[in-house]
């Protein structure tokens, strides 16, 4: 697989049994953060699905809204859904996760923010990531105020 896939199951890796994650808070960790699409693409061709040690544990992304993959690629959302109960994971009557509960936070686990548990990867995007060049397609983008205006920016006249 290629490095964006790469990034996408080192993160998958470290989501906690009983926790979850959403396919855009996996793609903010990585420094993608409107890839959400993309990271469920990588997943589906998760080279090592299960929930033992070792594997990438791919059951464990939902829809940021708690749903359930309607592809899930290794037996469908209720198979993604049974992975989940049976790591103490619940749902609402509509059978989504109750994400307010059981959304990771990102740090290892034991860690908490704030605390000292160092993670051994990055929980956002790097220092240098550039934020101007991401967002300059995006709504809240101010193109008169931006300091990198891309080519296509509109303070370059685009």
């Amino acid at each position: 697989m290629g490095d964006f896939a790469n990034r996408v199951f080192a993160v998958v890796r470290r989501i906690p049994a009983g926790k979850v994650a959403t396919y855009g808070q996996v793609g903010r960790m990585i420094g993608a953060p409107r890839a959400a699409r993309y990271v469920g693409y990588a997943l589906h061709g998760n080279p090592e699905p299960g929930s033992e040690p070792g594997c990438i544990p791919c059951h464990r992304v939902v829809f940021k809204d708690g749903r359930m993959a309607t592809g899930f690629a290794f037996g469908g959302p209720d198979e993604q859904r049974k992975m989940l109960a049976a790591e103490g994971v619940a749902f609402d009557e509509e059978g989504r996760v109750l994400m307010d509960v059981f959304q990771w936070d990102g740090h290892p686990e034991g860690a908490t923010a704030g605390g000292d548990g160092a993670a051994d990867g990055p929980l956002g995007p790097p220092p240098d990531f550039d934020w101007e060049a991401e967002l300059a397609e995006h709504p809240l983008h101010r193109c008169e105020t931006c300091e990198r205006p891309r080519a296509d920016c509109r303070k370059n006249g685009a």
